[in-house]
C-alpha cells in the first residue's frame, strides 16, 4: 500500500464496473468510496484557525480592562513605563507584556484597638479602601504606655503611580504611611505628659497633621496626597485616668464653692444697693422736706418784707378807721359788748361779748 492514500485515490482511475457486492449498504443501496480530501479545503482550514485564536485569546488573555478610580501600570519584559494607563480597555503581549491595575481612590488607614469588627489575619485587612491596624501605642514624657487612636485618609496620584509601584512596590502605604504615622506620633506625644494630653487634643492633632504632610510631601516624586487626619482617641493608663477624675471632682467641688460664693456675694450687694436706695430715698425726701420749709420760710419773710415795706402811718391810720367803724356797727347790735383797744391804736381791737364771756372775736382787717 503507498504512504500516501491521497496519491492513491488520485491515481486510481474511474471504472464502469459495479460496485462489488461488499460495498453495499445495509438499507440496500451503495456506500461511495472513503475520500478524504471531503474534509479538507480552505472552508474547514479557516474554522481550525479561527478556533486556534479562540482558544488562545481564552488561556493567554492579552486585554484586561482599567476600572474608574484605577490606572494601568505596562510592565514590557520587567521595565514600568512612566505613563499610566487610563480607565477602558487595553491590549498587551502575552508573556513580553502585562498591565498592573493600582487603585487610586481615596483610601483610610485607621490605628484603633476598637474589636467591633473582627481582623481575620489577627493584624490588619483592606475593606473597601480601609487599612486596619492596632492603636499605635507611645511614651509620654514620663515613660507612661498611651494609645493613640486615629485615622488617616489619603490616595495614590495617578500621574506618578507607576514610578511609585517601580520605587516602593505595591506595599507602598506600608512604607509611606504607616511608617511616617507612627514616627511623627511618637515624636509629638512624647513632649507631654499623659494627663495634659486630653487639654491640648486639638492642639496635638494639628501637630500631627502638619508633621505628616511634611513628610510626605518630602517624598520623590510626590507619590501620595494626604487627604485628611483625624485624631479619635487618647488612651491614658487607669491610674492617669483615676487621678485625673480626683483632679476634675476637686475642680468641681471649688467651682460649686466658688459659685456659691459669687452668689452670696451677689446678694449682698442686692441688698446694700437696696439700703443705699432707701437711705438715698429717705435723704431726697429730708432734703425736699427741708427745702420746702426753706421755700415757704423764704416766702413768708419775703411776704412779712413786703407787707411791712408796704404799711404807712396813714394806711394803719385808715385801718384804724375801718376797724372802729366796724365796732360801731356792731355795738349797735350788741350794746353790752366791751371794746378794748390797743395803745397806740394799733390794729386789730379786741371785742369782747358781755353775754358770752368764753366768746372773743378778732377782726383782722
Amino acid at each position: 500500500m503507498p504512504a500516501d492514500m491521497n496519491d492513491y485515490f488520485k491515481k486510481r482511475k474511474p471504472s464502469n464496473e459495479p460496485p462489488k457486492e461488499g460495498n453495499k449498504r445495509g438499507g440496500g443501496g451503495f456506500e461511495p468510496p472513503f475520500n478524504p480530501q471531503n474534509f479538507g479545503g480552505k472552508g474547514f482550514s479557516a474554522l481550525i484557525i479561527i478556533a486556534a485564536v479562540a482558544i488562545g485569546l481564552f488561556l493567554l488573555k492579552p486585554f484586561t480592562i482599567i476600572n474608574s478610580g484605577e490606572v494601568g501600570i505596562k510592565v514590557t519584559t520587567g521595565k514600568f513605563t512612566d505613563k499610566p494607563l487610563e480607565p477602558g480597555l487595553h491590549f498587551y503581549i502575552p508573556i513580553f507584556e502585562k498591565i498592573i491595575p493600582v487603585n487610586v481612590r481615596v483610601r483610610m488607614i485607621t490605628y484603633s484597638n476598637d474589636q467591633k469588627n473582627a481582623i481575620s489575619n489577627g493584624n490588619m485587612r483592606y475593606e473597601g479602601g480601609l487599612l486596619k491596624n492596632p492603636a499605635i501605642r507611645v511614651m509620654d514624657s514620663r515613660g507612661l504606655d498611651v494609645d493613640i487612636d486615629l485615622a488617616v485618609q489619603y490616595h495614590l496620584r495617578s500621574e506618578s503611580a507607576p514610578v511609585t509601584i517601580a520605587t516602593w512596590g505595591t506595599a507602598w502605604e506600608d512604607k509611606i504611611i504607616n511608617t511616617k504615622v507612627r514616627e511623627i506620633v511618637r515624636d509629638v506625644i512624647g513632649r507631654y505628659t499623659a494627663e495634659t494630653l486630653p487639654q491640648k487634643r486639638q492642639e496635638i492633632a494639628k501637630e500631627v497633621k502638619e508633621q505628616l504632610l511634611k513628610r510626605v510631601s518630602a517624598v520623590p516624586n510626590k507619590p501620595v496626597a494626604l487627604d485628611s487626619v483625624e485624631l479619635r482617641n487618647i488612651e491614658l493608663p487607669q491610674k492617669i485616668k483615676e487621678k485625673i477624675e480626683e483632679l476634675q471632682a476637686e475642680k468641681q467641688n471649688v467651682m460649686i464653692a466658688e459659685q456659691q460664693k459669687e452668689r452670696a456675694k451677689r446678694e449682698a450687694e442686692r441688698k446694700a444697693e437696696i439700703a443705699r436706695g432707701e437711705a438715698e430715698k429717705k435723704r431726697i425726701e429730708a432734703q425736699g422736706s427741708a427745702d420746702k420749709i426753706r421755700i415757704e420760710a423764704d416766702s413768708q419773710s419775703k411776704a412779712n418784707k413786703l407787707i411791712s415795706d408796704s404799711l404807712t402811718e396813714q394806711l394803719l391810720q385808715l385801718k384804724q378807721i375801718q376797724t372802729q367803724n366796724s365796732f360801731n356797727e356792731a355795738l349797735k347790735v350788741n350794746r353790752d359788748a366791751k371794746i378794748f383797744l390797743t395803745p397806740g391804736g394799733a390794729v386789730p381791737n379786741i371785742w369782747l361779748d358781755a353775754k358770752d364771756k368764753q366768746k372773743t372775736t378778732t377782726l383782722n382787717n
